[in-house]
């Protein structure tokens, strides 16, 4: 179990890189997270979600996404409450308090989970959540060492140089845990170091001495970890293209599934601005986003306060184009509806109004992969729905999109405007597919030059190498029993 001293420390692309690592080996690899915080998931093929980052640790493993790869997914709504996902099914929603003095009720499903991912692997990564250090939330703790404890597994630590102070994090944790806790720590690695390596070696004895813990080795900072899709909302970077087509995105107060904008973010011909609360879109966009929301009625309310729901309005008026993402695809019609009181309060507000359509918000969840063929362009695309409500209106007449799951006929998807200049669709991850995005993005005069899919395969190669190169991989598999 590679466990950390704070959140964002790297846990999820150590994981990801010795999954690629140990496959390309030739084990049966499998990553595992007992409980994951992030509105950025992704659809399994037995038809539940997990989060985004053990969807990247199974693509770098090379097997099916599952379920039981992360039981336990937390979505946060509100400051102090999330909806609560057991093994890929909504579980409800749960203020913080609650959920804390209802966790350990979860361990047993945990690992329930954990034995399913176990069973015919030669090695489970386990990525730890937050910090062991965090002893006021070890009651009933599944995350961490409640976890580590309850399945008997070790322990390795990793901190973050980079941020300063990785010595006093590393120390300071063996100092703060109970001696059992201790015990189950076997090794720790530091990660994130810019420049030359040597220059710690003098850190990593102090570290070892004062912990008696084995030392696995220092990461050096790894410059393509902007091209893996980042789980936490913290990780949304600017585009790094300087291109002639400018896309807006304003950035909601819950944003989910923001992995859509990875491909337009590395695309050299295009010019992504994400905008933040109280910034004005900018008046020479191309196009405005409006991606996924895990609240969409409190997000509009959002949006409406930082009034780019003005400035989307005059985007529109000086021919703009607008193309919304599940959430924001809600949010472009003309009301939506929660009468069971599902995000809230049971009410109806009203939408932008920019397209013909209302949503009704409804309990069941709609998680579902698809493969589809977009309407204007005859690009087909693959991806997936994960959403609820159903939007239907006099614009769904002319859909963005013809889908299709395993099992289903083809439907249409979405609605475009009279004028074409707005449109929205359910399917999450669809510029993630070449034709389809080199398509979208004519529309502009823009030519795509980047091979997307293909580029997640080479960074994960790339992320394999540099953990090999750096860390000490036979005291990995020591400590793992292998």
């Amino acid at each position: 179990m590679i466990q950390g001293t704070g959140s964002n420390v790297g846990k999820s692309l150590i994981v990801a890189g010795l999954c690629r690592l140990f496959a390309d080996r030739g084990l049966k690899v499998r990553p595992f997270k007992p409980q994951n915080m992030s509105n950025n998931a992704a659809v399994t093929s037995d038809g539940g979600e997990i989060g985004r980052a053990q969807a990247l640790q199974a693509i770098a493993a090379r097997v099916p996404l599952s379920v039981h790869m992360n039981p336990v997914l937390l979505k946060p709504e509100t400051d102090v409450g999330a909806q609560v996902i057991v093994q890929g099914r909504r579980a409800g929603t749960m203020r913080a308090r609650e959920y804390g003095s209802r966790k350990a009720e979860l361990l047993p499903r945990v690992l329930e989970s954990f034995g399913i991912v176990c069973d015919g692997a030669d090695l489970v990564l386990v990525e730890g959540a937050g910090s062991p250090a965090e002893i006021n939330l070890r009651a009933g703790d599944i995350a961490n060492m409640g976890f580590a404890q309850a399945a008997d597994i070790p322990v390795a630590l990793c901190g973050d140089i980079d941020r300063g102070g990785v010595i006093a994090s590393l120390v300071g944790t063996h100092a703060i845990l109970p001696e059992d806790e201790r015990a189950r720590i076997k090794a720790f690695l530091v990660n994130r170091f810019r420049g030359d390596v040597s220059l710690f070696d003098e850190g990593v004895r102090e570290i070892a001495a004062r912990t008696g813990w084995r030392p696995l080795g220092v990461v050096p900072w790894f410059a393509d970890a902007h091209r893996l899709p980042a789980e936490d909302a913290l990780g949304l970077e600017e585009g790094e293209g300087d291109g002639s087509v400018k896309i807006a995105v304003p950035v909601i107060s819950r944003i989910a599934n923001f992995d859509d904008l990875d491909p337009l973010r590395l695309e050299p011909g295009v010019t992504l601005e994400l905008v933040g609360p109280r910034e004005p879109l900018p008046g020479d966009a191309d196009l405005v986003l409006l991606p996924g929301s895990k609240s969409t009625v409190g997000d509009l309310a959002f949006l409406r306060a930082q009034g780019w729901d003005i400035d989307i309005a005059a985007h529109v008026r000086r021919g703009g184009q607008v193309i919304g993402i599940c959430g924001g695809y809600q949010m472009l019609g003309r009301s939506i509806a929660d009468p069971d009181g599902i995000e809230g309060r049971p009410g109806t507000v009203a939408g932008l109004g920019l397209l013909d359509v209302d949503t009704v918000l409804t309990p069941d969840k709609r998680l579902v992969e698809v493969s589809g063929r977009h309407l204007a362009s005859g690009e087909g695309f693959s991806g997936y729905e994960i959403h609820i409500g159903r939007t239907q209106g006099a614009d769904c007449a002319r859909p963005f999109a013809s889908v299709a799951t395993g099992t289903d006929a083809p439907h249409p998807d979405g609605a475009v405007c009279a004028s074409g200049l707005v449109m929205g669709t359910y399917v999450h991850g669809l510029f993630a597919s070449d034709a389809f995005r080199a398509a979208f993005l004519a529309r502009f005069g823009a030519a795509s030059r980047l091979a997307y899919e293909g580029g997640i395969e080479t960074a994960l190669d790339r992320l394999a190498a540099h953990l090999e190169a750096s860390l000490d991989i036979d005291a990995i598999l020591e400590i793992a029993g292998r």
